[in-house]
């Protein structure tokens, strides 16, 4: 072998190893804010928790884990978040939690999947990551087991999520953009953190990672195997909602044109539903913030 063949190598080889090193290395916990129960439940309904961690297809029992989320990556399970000990994150501590929405790892550092959507909830702020954590430790616990995951070679290895980390991965917490308003940044934190919405709405490239060019322009490989719509203000998108009829589908279900929502968008409606005072005009605010993207066609619009 040459010598400039196999220094190429050995480079690559260290290159991986720190840059493994820099993804597993574990920020302290420091001032980690106390968390409030009751608003934690309501951030904890806004984001979709329950729809993606309770199998209520099988009457599972609340947040022991979730049904199936097949995709061509392998099958993917929510686990048992609930405060079992053995089962559930009972043994978790708040640092761990916080590491696990902040950056996408488990309670022993390994990489968690992005079936779990800790790209977006990473922009969370250290306060509503704390009231999450606060509310989990409230709600029953249950022994059910969380289902393994079912990861396709070579995805099961999950040291190859540190390359995909490095092309999809921005930790955060989200920043305002500082040329908006204030309700126009709420209604982006309520987007792109605690809802996520862009994790169903957008487009995905052959690797899974969102196509951001394309954001919010529909999925035609949503949740439960249906097409998620084009939310974008194009002709096939939300153009012609008011933001009257943006807040009535957010709180009621139904849409501008009578139909009700099914399926997974149903669950998430039962969340946002309970945003209260504290984000009042919440569905005006994601009006402004999701109009920040340009108009697209939807080849999948209804």
């Amino acid at each position: 072998m040459k010598k400039s063949s196999a220094l190429f190598w050995i480079t690559a080889f260290l290159a991986i190893v720190i840059s493994s090193w820099l993804f597993s290395v574990r920020e302290p916990a420091l001032n980690l804010p106390e968390g409030n129960v009751e608003r934690g439940a309501v951030v904890f309904a806004a984001a979709d928790c329950t729809g993606c961690h309770t199998d209520s297809k099988a009457n599972g029992s609340k947040l022991a884990g979730g049904a199936a989320i097949t995709t061509q990556f392998g099958t993917f399970y929510a686990p048992n978040i609930t405060p079992d000990q053995t089962e559930g994150v009972g043994s978790w501590t708040a640092e761990d939690f916080h590491r696990a929405m902040r950056e996408g790892t488990g309670k022993d550092g390994e990489y968690l999947y992005p079936a779990f959507p800790y790209t977006s909830f990473t922009g969370m702020s250290d306060q509503d990551i704390a009231d999450i954590w606060a509310f989990l430790k409230t709600v029953p616990p249950s022994p059910e087991p969380s289902q393994p995951q079912e990861a396709a070679f070579p995805f099961n290895v999950r040291t190859l999520l540190m390359a995909w980390r490095m092309l999809y991965f921005d930790k955060g917490p989200l920043q305002p953009v500082t040329n908006k308003s204030a309700e126009w940044n709420r209604g982006l934190y309520l987007v792109e953190a605690v809802g996520h919405c862009q994790e169903c709405h957008s487009p995905r490239n052959a690797l899974g990672g969102i196509d951001w060019q394309n954001a919010y322009s529909g999925n035609p490989n949503g949740p439960d195997d249906m097409r998620a719509p084009n939310i974008t203000p194009d002709p096939t998108g939300i153009a012609d909602w008011s933001e009257n009829d943006l807040d009535d589908m957010l709180t009621s279900g139904v849409t501008p044109w009578g139909d009700y929502l099914a399926g997974g968008m149903l669950l998430v409606v039962e969340g946002t539903s309970k945003l209260n005072a504290q984000w009042s005009d919440h569905a005006r605010s994601v009006a402004r913030s999701t109009r920040r993207y340009n108009a697209r066609t939807d080849p999948v619009a209804r």
